[in-house]
């Protein structure tokens, strides 16, 4: 068998030989190189399983490697041409921004779950550059790009296979050119789902409806979803449909932060022993912070976890006092987290349109300012390809000890909101962050109640989960104080140019 050029485990490498036959079984042959067009047939799953470190990420990136060296088109939701319907497909999907984002630094073309349910509608000015671009039309003549932007937009193309991208080099926004979206009927051909352990049965059924060989990678020492009492998707799934990675990459064996993470499946760890062990590694490396207090300045970007609400709540409004926001408004460069929308059935197209655009429930997004209609925000999705969207919004801040939030200002329906600096455990999962820091008083209560989930304690669970979410470095904080902040909110980092669009003018949802 010939495998990718790269050191595979014993493990990954059965792991790469089973998901091969799988494919082969789907008329994709990954030894051979041999592609043969889709047939009828019935669809087929499988899980590959593993906790943080065990080679997922690398596993999926070279098997997308390999599919698109064996012709597979990549299907990335932004623009999909009519002219290569009979090709075979891989799509590469998160159920969030962020989690997609997470891949897309690693090299990996994903999307998002609602960006591959819902389709665009594009204006015809960027179906005819979109078609040139992809090598399915001949060069358009459009009166508002010169020959020069045009040859910008097409050596962009060349380099990362995104019409987006390529069109932000011409200086154009491909969203401005969607005048509206509709749900996909028409089925695609493989698909692989990162961080699974975030999806609900629904979610996992639409996914089987549109993909008939599906490959779903996720980690079953994180929390089951909120709404999912039955577990995660594939506990459901058939043994001979599951595959678990067990052991830790090389690469990897020195990251304090996974030793920590792996440290808490030793069934005897108490947590006065664990936090021992945070302590130590804090002397050994810098990646580990034994903190004493949370660092207002990161929550901007990067929201304390923390487990209980009340927690939540009065960290978010310490964050707002230091920062002297007033209650009737937000200030530009505050951290929301999207709680869902509130629209009524007749406005399923909005729905679409805002879903599709990222604000889905649990999205993190940065207030801009105010939008051109009251109640109406300016907001950037964070880990969003085109990030910035203008929407109606009904924004919720909650208070501690009263049951009413008090909300800022309201559309009369639109995108919810609650405030993002800190943020449960739960709804961080799927996310990454540079820093990530964990309130450990909320843990030790957690272990104090002795509550178990999953056949472990439930403490193990959260504190997985919550240092998992740490790309480089994890602030372990165990006092209950805030720092005051080195300077005012801004939104500096999150500047997005803005040239002239052709036609269309970015619409405003109502």
């Amino acid at each position: 068998m010939t495998l990718p050029a790269l050191t595979f485990s014993e493990d990954q490498a059965e792991a790469y030989d089973r998901v091969a036959e799988l494919l082969r079984e789907a008329g994709v042959d990954l030894i051979q190189g041999h592609v043969l067009p889709a047939k009828e047939g019935k669809s087929q799953a499988m899980a590959l399983i593993g906790k943080a470190g065990s080679g997922k990420t690398l596993l999926l990136a070279e098997l997308y490697k390999a599919l698109e060296s064996a012709g597979l088109d990549i299907v990335s939701g932004d623009f999909e041409s009519r002219k290569r319907r009979e090709k075979r497909t891989l799509a590469i999907l998160a159920p969030t921004n962020k989690a997609a984002s997470v891949l897309r630094m690693r090299g990996v073309p994903a999307t998002t779950i609602h960006r591959i349910l819902y389709t665009p509608v594009y204006d015809p000015e960027y179906e005819r550059i979109a078609e040139w671009l992809t090598g399915n039309g001949e060069k358009p003549e459009i009166e508002a790009l010169t020959d020069e932007a045009l040859d910008r937009a097409f050596n962009s193309y060349q380099g990362h296979k995104s019409v987006p991208a390529a069109l932000a080099s011409a200086g154009l926004r491909g969203s401005d050119f969607i005048t509206g979206w509709k749900r996909r009927e028409e089925p695609l051909d493989i698909g692989f789902v990162d961080e699974a352990s975030m999806l609900d049965e629904r979610q996992f059924e639409d996914l089987q409806e549109i993909f008939p060989t599906l490959l779903l990678f996720g980690d079953p020492a994180q929390l089951a979803p909120v709404n999912a009492p039955g577990g995660m998707v594939f506990d459901g799934m058939k043994p001979e449909q599951k595959m678990e990675l067990h052991r830790i990459h090389r690469q990897e064996a020195d990251n304090p932060i996974l030793d920590l993470a792996h440290a808490l499946a030793d069934p005897d760890l108490q947590f006065s022993d664990f936090e021992r062990m945070v302590e130590e590694k804090s002397k050994q490396d810098d990646r580990v912070v034994w903190g004493q207090r949370v660092e207002v300045d990161l929550m901007a970007r990067s929201p304390v976890l923390v487990w209980r609400n009340n927690t939540r709540i009065r960290l978010i409004n310490a964050f707002r006092a230091v920062h002297g926001a007033p209650d009737t408004e937000l200030l530009a460069g505050e951290p929301l987290i999207c709680d869902g929308l509130e629209l009524p059935l007749k406005h399923r197209k909005k729905r679409l349109d805002l879903e599709a655009r990222g604000l889905i429930k649990g999205a993190q997004v940065i207030y801009l300012g105010p939008g051109r209609k009251p109640g109406f925000s300016r907001l950037h999705v964070m880990g969003a390809e085109d990030p910035q969207v203008s929407a109606a919004s009904i924004v919720k801040i909650e208070r501690p000890d009263e049951e009413e939030p008090f909300i800022p200002f309201a559309a009369g329906m639109g995108a919810t909101f609650l405030h993002g600096a800190a943020v449960t455990i739960h709804k961080a999962q799927g996310s990454q962050w540079d820093t990530v820091q964990v309130f450990a008083p909320d843990l030790f209560v957690a272990a104090r109640m002795g509550r178990v989930e999953a056949g472990q304690p439930l403490w193990k669970r959260l504190a997985y989960v919550a240092i998992t979410r740490a790309q480089e470095r994890l602030i372990w904080v165990v006092r209950n104080r805030l720092s005051k902040p080195t300077g005012p909110l801004t939104v500096e980092d999150l500047k997005v140019s803005t040239a002239p669009t052709l036609t269309l003018e970015a619409e405003e949802f109502q």
